[in-house]
């Protein structure tokens, strides 16, 4: 047995996408008799500290949850960096009061938190940094940071001592993975594993076809995705009665296009919360197609995760941007979708359309999104992917590879260490 603590400031009840992920890895080392013990935050994204459940919880047996009860999450820039550091902190004080683990994992929020695993791993455990976010990259992608800036340069420079200090880096992307190696991050030591979603929380429902081509959008709405397309897009059908559009979620743009629906009196267009697990089913079956978008700044940065979800529902996507990211390639590789460039709202508009006019092409790309759920990204090849990499650490010997001398050199990535994954595509620039 293997005594294993994950960092991350998010994990359920709060539905933060990172900590449902890092929840269903808790609960699979568990389940393998693993001890597991996870240090989180008791806020989040939609829960107030005194609406978690209590500190030291044991759950599943041989896992306990370890809340710090520090400054609420906010997505204002000053009470969010006051709560990140808070969170550090704490993390830190906590996984120096527990006994030492065999292997510390620790995801990306807040950001630098795989400096905590890097301290903890100096007394003798094996460290993963599971990346779901590259930063200081999509800081500088989205004009937070300036490049080349001192915060940039300092961010960087933390961010990739903790990253060469690391047994192991998990990716969610091969965009990504090139995006690291690009920095001098030594290849070998970086796997790609995309995330999955779990066939027990979402079960696939036939289409409820009422003359209309049912358009969601779910989860958090934030500055790495792209609005000014779909809203072009929403606009440009506002007189076809045969559409229409919903946002379930939150986030920093929501509002935004809140208001520019209101503007434009779009009356096909309906804004709701976050839903609740069990809710999900229900929520992604309402729909014929998702909406999936990112930022192209943003292409290796961030690996957009909406479409499992939607795949496990039996439900195609439309993914609004670049061609190189995760889902694009997954689109091509599975035929469980469309991809459109960041601001063609006319190629959108025409698609739509198209999708509309001819119901069965949405069902059969719905098959097949459905058959790639099921042989990839369920929620038992997902956990056993990153189980595998922590197992892999724990019986290898700790020792850093050396760093990249030529960082041109290694623009194209060697291909993923998953037997399923398909050689890498050679970046755009």
């Amino acid at each position: 047995m293997s005594v294993i603590l994950l960092l991350n400031q998010f994990f359920p009840p709060d539905p933060a996408p990172t900590g449902a992920l890092l929840a269903d890895l808790a609960r699979a080392l568990a389940a393998q008799d693993e001890s597991v013990t996870v240090v989180c935050d008791a806020g989040g994204y939609a829960h107030a500290p005194e609406t978690c459940p209590p500190d030291a919880v044991p759950l599943d047996g041989r896992m306990q949850v370890l809340r710090l009860r520090g400054l609420r999450f906010s997505h204002g820039p000053a009470a969010r960096m006051m709560s990140w550091c808070a969170f550090l902190a704490g993390a830190l004080w906590r996984g120096l009061r527990v006994p030492v683990p065999d292997a510390v994992v620790t995801l990306t929020t807040p950001p630098l938190l795989s400096l905590v695993g890097t301290v903890l791993g100096r007394r003798g455990a094996r460290h993963i940094i599971w990346e779901m976010d590259l930063y200081p990259d999509v800081a500088v992608a989205l004009g937070a940071v300036r490049a080349g800036s001192l915060a940039d340069r300092i961010t960087g420079a933390l961010a990739d001592w903790s990253r060469r200090h690391a047994g192991a880096i998990v990716v969610l992307g091969p965009c990504m993975k090139r995006r690291l190696v690009a920095r001098g991050i030594p290849p070998g030591k970086i796997h790609v594993a995309e995330n999955w979603a779990g066939s027990s929380k979402i079960r696939p429902l036939p289409h409820n076809r009422d003359g209309r081509l049912k358009v969601l959008y779910s989860g958090n709405l934030g500055l790495a995705h792209d609005t000014e397309t779909i809203a072009g897009a929403m606009k440009a059908l506002a007189g076809h009665p045969g559409f229409r559009f919903t946002f379930a979620g939150g986030g920093p743009r929501r509002k935004a296009l809140e208001d520019f629906c209101r503007a434009n009196a779009l009356a096909n267009v309906a804004f709701e919360p976050y839903k609740d697990a069990s809710e999900l089913s229900g929520h992604l079956g309402s729909c014929d197609i998702g909406l999936v978008t990112q930022n192209p700044a943003t292409l290796g940065c961030v690996v957009p995760s909406k479409t499992y979800a939607l795949m496990a529902a039996r439900r195609p996507f439309v993914f609004v941007g670049p061609r190189d990211a995760t889902p694009a390639l997954n689109i091509e590789r599975f035929g469980c979708g469309w991809q459109i460039d960041p601001g063609d709202v006319d190629g959108l508009v025409s698609l739509l359309k198209l999708l509309a006019a001819e119901p069965e092409l949405v069902r059969e790309a719905g098959r097949r999104a459905y058959a790639a759920f099921r042989e990839h990204y369920d929620l038992p090849q997902g956990v056993a992917r990153i189980a595998e990499i922590i197992r892999d650490r724990l019986v290898r010997p700790a020792v850093d590879a050396p760093a990249c001398p030529d960082r041109r050199q290694h623009r194209s990535a060697d291909a993923p260490a998953c037997p399923d994954r398909r050689p890498e595509a050679e970046p755009a620039n």
